[in-house]
């Protein structure tokens, strides 16, 4: 236990003093408000550059997390900035959702309604209603959520990738040049779970009226997820999870079993989704349900294991640590040398991230390890998808989890 002591009191430090800070220090746009939307690799700021939703949601959620968890008002005044800007800036007041992305100056850039962006503005918006108890907050997301029952929930189907500003079809669906165009993915309905369920953890402790009918559906939808991941994303041939899907939840080519049988997969959300299902179940309080999905959990993590170390890039690794911490707390009692097995593999993940991730001149974390062992400097220390969400969130589950 000692160790785990170690481990969460290095997660803290980790925490405010690594990245915490240079959030706080490098990122606030004090002269267009909001924050900036970029750092390059060699920690020079491009004040000019686009502001992502993502980021901006992502921050929201960082900061409302640690207002949670530490009661510290520089935490609290920025959870606030991060979901002002949201909130007017972000939000279309016209069409709902929210805006892909915008200028520097905070104008709509791209308009495009992407299901991703959008569950990640819940996901903030939950959490600092969850710091706060901000009705705006609460109200904002419910909204969001409205948005994208309405619209890209297709035909008790799964939730579509991209639409356009007033919800209509979209020819590129892709959250990024790297995916496929698919339909439906595993991606998004990951981070739909993931917002749902913070959702509905509020929405339970809210004793009001007007939003019974808003808890009833969330936990409906929430179940929905469940059992899309478990039997139409999850691959129960390779144990990983498929990747992208057509209309009719039919394997994209990448996402098909090649070769020998293990085709395209992505271990860091294989053992992400693990805990992320599990979370989402015990929000629920579902035993019979956790229950039946025990076996795709375990599955996840077990397949992920193969190849989570030889994944270099930040996320992965930080969240390998909280996935096989969950793991190992999970298994405890019934099988405690497995159990074991996956607390060294927390320990491992979480010191290759000290050794080898951690940025200790200038903050925040690197994107990557290079073949060459050296830090990878050619991606954003901060933006568009370099955010203080995967290694907070590592460093907040550790501390919540080794109390």
């Amino acid at each position: 236990m000692s160790k785990c002591v170690n481990l969460r009191a290095e997660a803290q430090a980790l925490l405010e003093t690594n990245i915490l800070r240079f959030w706080q220090e490098r990122m606030v746009d004090n002269n267009r408000g909001g924050f900036y939307g970029r750092i390059d690799g060699h920690n020079i700021l491009h004040p000019d550059a686009e502001k992502g939703a993502v980021l901006n949601a992502r921050i929201l959620w960082t900061f409302s997390a640690a207002t949670r968890l530490f009661h510290k008002m520089p935490y609290h005044i920025l959870a606030t900035r991060a979901k002002d800007y949201l909130v007017t800036r972000f939000i279309d007041r016209e069409y709902g959702g929210v805006f892909w992305s915008l200028n520097a100056d905070g104008t709509p850039l791209d308009t495009k309604k992407q299901t991703y962006a959008i569950a990640f503005a819940i996901y903030g918006l939950a959490e600092y209603y969850r710091a706060t108890q901000d009705s705006e907050a609460l109200h904002a997301a419910i909204r969001l959520f409205e948005d994208l029952e309405a619209h890209a929930y297709k035909c008790e189907n799964g939730y579509v990738e991209a639409l356009t500003r007033d919800w209509q079809p979209i020819a590129d669906m892709r959250l990024s040049e790297k995916d496929e165009n698919g339909v439906f993915t595993m991606n998004t309905h990951l981070h739909v779970l993931e917002a749902y369920t913070n959702l509905y953890r509020v929405l339970k402790n809210v004793q009001r009226d007007d939003v019974q009918g808003t808890k009833e559906r969330v936990e409906r939808q929430l179940r929905t997820l469940i059992d899309i991941f478990a039997n139409r994303i999850f691959n129960p041939e390779t144990g990983h999870l498929m990747l992208f899907f057509d209309e009719s939840w039919h394997p994209l080519s990448s996402s098909l079993s090649l070769g020998e049988g293990r085709g395209e997969v992505s271990p860091g959300h294989d053992i992400e989704a693990a805990w992320l299902l599990h979370e989402a179940l015990e929000v629920l309080g579902d035993e019979v349900l956790l229950n039946q999905t025990l076996p795709v959990i375990h599955s996840l993590a077990q397949a992920a294991e193969e190849d989570i170390m030889d994944e270099k890039e930040w996320w992965c690794f930080a969240e390998a640590v909280v996935g096989y911490l969950d793991q190992w707390k999970l298994y405890q009692d019934e099988k405690p040398i497995e159990s074991n097995i996956n607390l060294e593999l927390a320990e491992a993940a979480f010191h290759y991230i000290q050794n080898h991730l951690v940025d200790r001149e200038n903050g925040e974390w690197f994107w990557s390890v290079l073949p060459d062992g050296n830090p990878d400097r050619t991606h954003d220390k901060a933006g568009f998808w370099k955010c203080p969400y995967h290694n907070s969130r590592m460093c907040i589950e550790l501390i919540e989890r080794l109390k």
